[in-house]
């Protein structure tokens, strides 16, 4: 399932560098569109599978792992939560005012692409996805209302905390109280690591 899944990503990722090959990025933010209403029904899908920087983001937290040179703690100033939408709307500003003004087609996607590399070089993983990614704060939303997705079986669940430690983006929680774990919605990729990790095999995409 693992290498299904990086061939997955590796043919979007194709797809992505075709269409800015030539010159039609909007047709990615289309394919994005797209991926919110199914977000509604399968999850956060797009985020795990689809989007190019999620994809690039594996190896660079890979290296900066390697390196030495990471930490897994965000910035203070980050932690509201907010700054993604901030960075949404800034991104939408400025897309639309430089091509309405100076007629400058703002390459949005390559930026925030090279943007979400360096911060996994730097940080966490999950603190792009969760707290500057723009596309990741309308994943977000939609998701939470996600009819499937990712489910702990709890009579299965030893609390051993491995899927927690392998989640990219926090989306798990050992509760300490019951020694179960709990699986946010709005902030799971369905991707499988989660599943991978679980030597009880308590964890299953379902409704």
């Amino acid at each position: 399932m693992k290498y299904i899944t990086t061939i997955i990503r590796l043919l979007f990722l194709a797809l992505f560098v075709f269409f800015l090959a030539i010159g039609k990025p909007m047709l990615w933010l289309g394919l994005f569109a797209i991926s919110l209403l199914t977000a509604l029904i399968f999850g956060r899908i797009y985020c795990g599978y689809v989007c190019p920087m999620n994809t690039l983001m594996i190896p660079a937290e890979w290296i900066s792992k390697k390196l030495k040179i990471q930490t897994q703690k965000a910035p203070k100033w980050l932690r509201s939560g907010y700054f993604s939408w901030i960075s949404l709307i800034v991104s939408i500003a400025a897309l639309l005012l430089l091509k309405r003004f100076l007629h400058i087609d703002l390459p949005i996607l390559p930026i925030w692409l090279a943007i979400a590399i360096i911060i996994t070089l730097v940080y966490g993983p999950a603190v792009f996805h969760n707290l500057i990614c723009p596309f990741g704060a309308l994943q977000k939303l939609f998701g939470r209302f996600a009819r499937f997705s990712k489910k702990v079986d709890k009579t299965a669940c030893i609390g051993c905390k491995l899927c927690e430690k392998a989640c990219p983006s926090d989306a798990i929680t050992v509760v300490d109280g019951e020694k179960k774990a709990v699986i946010n919605t709005a902030l799971c990729h369905q991707c499988t690591n989660c599943q991978q990790a679980c030597p009880k095999e308590a964890i299953h995409y379902s409704k």
